[in-house]
């Protein structure tokens, strides 16, 4: 910058007198900044600028090579599928011709930014737009650097090896606590849930962290937020990102069960009927490894029954040691595939005739499969275990006059249960039962449950994540029944399930099931104004009831200690959140306005046998004993931090009084109040009987009022 020229006129502090400038006669320094440089002026300017000024332009190779008569035809599928990616320029897509007037089987497409064109060069390098022809998208500005590559290969230098922070440190709390994300306004958090505290304690805080939601990966290793141009993981203490995933307008996010890959999914409006585009990526190399794309209608096959598309549109499998195994549902077939290849399992789909729904175990490699009855009821519907990549089937079951079906899989995989709802022969009314399948029994006997009404309504059913017992709510009224059952009879010779009891007349509509069984909360969410109940199954009693009005949802921890209820943004007032033990005992409050998400950070697989588990289990006063001591050492830490702070409050107050007493007891003060009482009275004299007036005074106290009636003038 230009220093101000000396001989303008300047005040005895130095500055210059800007009102007895003429401004007109001063010479500014050239350019629009007047010779000032911004602070960021310099900041990304190897990010804006391309090398050859063509940053927003891509070459597509391996494109077919058409006749001129096909060349309209091939630009307008070209045009749709980067035009879904960013804005064209107008004459932006062009492909070059030889003599004869047939494409040379490469384009050139100009976005109107770099963004876009960087997204497009992302998404589509790659893309298979038939068995032939798969594209090798590239920026423009990497044929410079092409070109810059010398003829003789350098080996690179390596780069300083920087170790990455510890995912799985959230794992080696002393304490033993457990960490959970809340989403509300702008912000999103990290927070311990410390019982001793009934507080929480912040770990982490973000604001604009992501543009839609966030999401824990399943073992809790990374916590992802989903943005316009993609989606990033974060881990370790600090939150740091570990990886990013290209995908523009991605909506939804759906982690595998080992972690290792992501699927990405979103919609596009364009023309006549939305598109689908759906990304597999690797999380540790952040690679795109397979992409499918195409109408909405592809991807909602069967869903008419179902109420439309709906995601996951990809479901990934249990987990296998023959690899990680997703499918999706087409008409009359199911895809399965592999990861990490992301190719078909035997190269072909599996044929399901008029197949509208299906699901995976949670804990292995098989397929539950539901096709209704096809030719006007002449071909019955059905239920099918199909295991992978076997493709055998395990078991299947016929059913009759159906109405609808709802599957449901254990968490451990033992158990398997579909509800049938079946309609009478007239059509006009419904009645429910249950198909219950034992799928680690040999042969894998089933079973069939209907409720003593079997015309009541099934309001919910819910396995026991672990063990062996189910419940289900069950009733027309506002105020239903709920039955739990067991699938192994202790009395009986052979397993058959049983009805252990029927609570009568609850307030719920929902059931959730403590993680590690035996606990289950019955909740009235909704129109039901959050009413709770936590239950013991194993003694059959209740052990709290609670409410937290206008909940929506509720969560457990993973360790099944602590429960969550919580008011989102659905509501306008209350919102926020409540943290209860397993027992109902209310442990903390937390009000936040806006609130969108909670959700407990999940815990890894324990690496602990069944048998260690349950030997833990039964010495736990042993195991338990080092951290009630730490439980202890805390309380008393709290009660000492107490205890300190009245002491100092004491210690203040004695201070004071002592600094009063001496200043009374001090001649000044005395000679002070002699002189305030000479003034005041004249004639008084220190120790004098002037000092002491005394006075009698009389007292008279009610001690009580009876009223009697008047009759004749004469009191009765």
């Amino acid at each position: 910058m230009e220093t101000i020229p000396a001989n303008l006129p300047r005040g005895e502090d130095g500055y210059v007198k800007w009102d007895q400038v003429d401004i007109d006669s001063l010479t500014l320094p050239a350019g629009d900044d007047m010779g000032i440089v911004s602070d960021d002026e310099d900041v990304n300017v190897e990010e804006v600028k391309s090398e050859s000024g063509f940053g927003n332009v891509v070459v597509v190779d391996n494109l077919p090579k058409v006749p001129s008569a096909k060349v309209e035809k091939l630009t307008t599928v070209l045009k749709k599928i980067f035009g879904q990616i960013g804005l064209i320029r107008e004459n932006g897509l062009v492909m070059p011709v030889d003599d004869t007037g047939s494409t040379k089987g490469f384009a050139f497409v100009e976005f109107h930014g770099a963004a876009e064109a960087a997204a497009a060069r992302e998404q589509t390098d790659g893309y298979k737009l038939d068995k032939a022809h798969v594209f090798k998208t590239s920026s423009f500005d990497d044929f410079a650097k092409f070109e810059r590559v010398p003829d003789v290969y350098e080996q690179p230098k390596p780069k300083p090896w920087t170790p990455k922070e510890n995912t799985q440190s959230y794992m080696l709390d002393e304490r033993g606590r457990d960490q959970y994300a809340i989403r509300f306004g702008d912000a999103t958090e990290i927070h311990w849930n410390d019982a001793q505290k009934s507080a929480p304690v912040e770990v982490y805080k973000r604001d604009f962290w992501t543009e839609s939601y966030v999401q824990w990966s399943p073992r809790g290793n990374f916590l992802a937020t989903v943005h316009r141009q993609g989606v990033a993981l974060w881990g370790g203490p600090g939150f740091t990102r570990f990886q990013k995933f290209s995908h523009n307008g991605v909506q939804f996010i759906e982690f595998s069960p080992c972690e290792r890959f992501l699927a990405s999914g979103s919609t596009h409006d364009e023309g006549r009927e939305a598109t689908v585009l759906v990304s597999f990526f690797d999380t540790r190399s952040g690679a795109k490894l397979r992409s499918f794309q195409g109408p909405i209608s592809e991807f909602a096959v069967g869903s008419g029954a179902r109420g439309g598309l709906t995601w996951p549109v990809f479901k990934w499998g249990g987990p296998s040691p023959d690899g990680a195994f997703f499918a999706r549902m087409k008409k009359d077939q199911i895809s399965v595939y592999e990861a990490p290849t992301m190719t078909l399992v035997d190269k072909k789909s599996i044929s399901l005739e008029g197949v509208i729904d299906f699901c995976w175990s949670p804990a292995d490699p098989i397929l539950s499969v539901f096709q209704p009855e096809q030719g006007g009821g002449n071909q019955p519907a059905r239920v099918s275990l199909i295991s992978l990549p076997s493709k055998k089937e395990i078991r299947s079951k016929n059913l009759f006059s159906v109405s609808d079906v709802k599957m449901y899989w254990q968490q451990s995989g033992d158990y398997f249960a579909c509800k049938v709802d079946h309609h009478t022969k007239s059509k006009k009314s419904i009645y429910s039962g249950f198909e219950l399948f034992r799928v680690k029994e040999p042969n894998c006997p089933m079973e069939v449950l209907e409720l003593p009404d079997k015309n009541q309504k099934i309001v919910a059913f819910a396995w026991e994540p672990k063990g062996h017992r189910f419940a289900v709510i069950h009733g027309d009224g506002a105020r239903p029944d709920v039955s739990f059952y067991t699938m192994i009879d202790k009395d009986s010779a052979i397993n058959k399930v049983k009805l252990i009891g029927t609570l009568k007349n609850k307030t719920a509509n929902h059931l959730f099931w403590s993680p590690q069984g035996g606990t289950i909360v019955l909740a009235g969410l909704k129109t039901m104004n959050g009413q709770f109940e936590f239950f013991n199954v194993d003694e059959m009693e209740t052990m709290a009831s609670a409410e937290h009005f206008m909940a929506t949802d509720v969560e457990w921890d993973p360790t099944g200690r602590y429960v969550t209820t919580a008011v989102t943004s659905v509501h306008q007032m209350e919102n926020g959140f409540h943290v209860w033990t397993f027992n109902g005992r209310l442990l903390y409050k937390h009000g936040r306005e806006r609130f969108y998400q909670f959700l407990w950070r999940p815990r890894a697989p324990s690496l602990l046998g069944a048998e260690k588990e349950k030997e833990i289990a039964k010495n736990l006063k042993k195991y338990s004993k080092r951290f009630e001591e730490l439980d202890d050492a805390i309380r008393n830490a709290q009660d000492s931090h107490l205890a300190a702070e009245k002491q100092g409050v004491l210690d203040d107050w004695n201070k004071w009084v002592a600094a009063r007493k001496a200043e009374m007891e001090a001649p000044a003060y005395a000679a002070k109040v002699e002189a305030l009482m000479r003034a005041r009275y004249p004639g008084w004299k220190p120790g004098g009987d002037e000092d002491v007036v005394e006075e009698q005074v009389e007292v008279e106290d009610i001690i009580s009022v009876e009223e009697e009636p008047y009759v004749g003038g004469m009191m009765m």
